[in-house]
């Protein structure tokens, strides 16, 4: 059965996309670990960190293109899952913290005792273990998602009314977590992180092995997402997208089909949020800003949606060029992302990948057609001798 399931999930350029991953998943940590700084092959602990930055928005593109790609499900509210997914890790690592804060506490986190909290949060209890903080890093995003999408499906509410509600969603969770008394850190987060697994956290080696780690989920979760795409559930998925109505006049449950790609992409998102957390150093209410699912539509677009493998491009592209630009041009970088979301528009509207991809398709439909061509001139003479006969 998990060969069948992996076996559909291989095309062409699935598996260069996950061979690729999972050697960049070697040969980057290996670079930063393995040579010596003054040498140019050297890669820095600071870039580990900012590549495995990117891997995590390259994980959060993919999520969405599988509801936006293949679904017709524009949501901009995947920034509350991957936030949702980023504060289960981070609340796992304040409770590593132990003693070691600033008020030497060792069951409340700094700003619990900054705020005169007596004792742990009920939602607290059980972070302290690793196992239990993964399994709510995809719980906990998966039920949002699963309820809200409950609601929604089963309303019928589609097109533009789903994307304006799933943005009021993470923006409700942007007001709800700045408040200090929800026990989430207030506007500050959670931050000042030590260990994970035992292991200081801006030790060099952990963030070789994070970086890895951001790589290898990325790898799995695009396998994942292409055997379902692959797969009969996916045709029908497709044909949601397309045509919802006459998919509904067959006799499927739309409202399930759309609800179980979402508690899926809402999963990846909240992976992408727990991977990203220990890289940079802190989560914070700004994580569900409406503004950073916005962006992550535009990651989504300039890469080709529907295509898999081009939301992962162009989320590292797009950031690659935020890195630059806000460096170097920090005044315009705004501007800048508006301007390529409308060129993409305009000119790339299938995105990098999808006018790739329909460039090759064009290419073999003229080669096809001239060879047909050529078959047909060739058997002329022959057929006119046969007549002859």
């Amino acid at each position: 059965m998990i060969s069948g399931f992996v076996f559909r999930a291989l095309e062409g350029k699935i598996v260069v996309a996950i061979a690729i991953l999972l050697g960049i998943a070697i040969l980057v940590p290996a670079l930063n670990l393995l040579t010596p700084p003054d040498s140019a092959l050297h890669i820095p602990t600071y870039a580990v960190s900012l590549f495995g930055k990117y891997l995590c928005y390259a994980l959060l593109a993919l999520a969405l293109d599988l509801v936006w790609g293949y679904c017709g499900i524009l949501s901009l509210g995947h920034g509350a899952f991957f936030a949702l997914g980023g504060y289960a890790m981070g609340m796992y690592l304040m409770r590593q913290i132990g003693s070691r804060g600033v008020y030497g506490n060792p069951v409340l986190p700094d700003f619990m005792v900054f705020l005169n909290w007596k004792e742990l949060p009920w939602f607290w209890h059980g972070f302290d273990w690793f196992v239990f903080a993964m399994a709510m890093v995809v719980v906990v995003p998966g039920l949002l998602a699963f309820i809200f999408g409950w609601f929604a499906f089963r309303s019928r509410v589609n097109g533009v009314y789903l994307s304006i509600i799933t943005q009021a969603m993470t923006y409700a969770l942007l007001l709800a977590f700045f408040r200090n008394d929800m026990g989430f850190g207030g506007n500050n987060g959670l931050t000042d992180f030590k260990d994970i697994l035992g292991f200081p956290v801006q030790a060099d080696g952990t963030r070789a092995v994070l970086f890895a780690m951001s790589a290898i989920m990325l790898a799995l979760c695009l396998l994942i997402a292409s055997a379902i795409v692959r797969s009969k559930f996916g045709k029908v998925l497709v044909g949601v997208r397309d045509a919802e109505s006459r998919v509904r006049f067959l006799g499927f449950r739309v409202e399930n089909i759309k609800l179980f790609t979402f508690v899926v992409s809402a999963m990846m998102a909240g992976i992408a949020g727990a991977l990203f957390v220990p890289q940079v150093g802190i989560i914070n209410p700004g994580e569900f800003a409406p503004a950073n699912s916005i962006e992550v539509v535009v990651w989504t677009a300039v890469g080709g949606r529907g295509t898999l493998v081009g939301p992962i491009i162009g989320a590292v592209l797009v950031n690659a060029g935020k890195s630059f630009f806000t460096g170097a041009f920090p005044e315009i970088w705004l501007y800048a992302l508006g301007g390529l979301f409308i060129a993409v528009t305009l000119f790339l509207p299938k995105g990098i990948v999808g006018t790739v991809q329909h460039g090759l398709k064009a290419r073999k439909a003229i080669k096809a057609a001239a060879e047909a061509e050529k078959g047909r001139d060739e058997a002329a003479p022959v057929v006119q001798a046969q007549a002859a006969e």
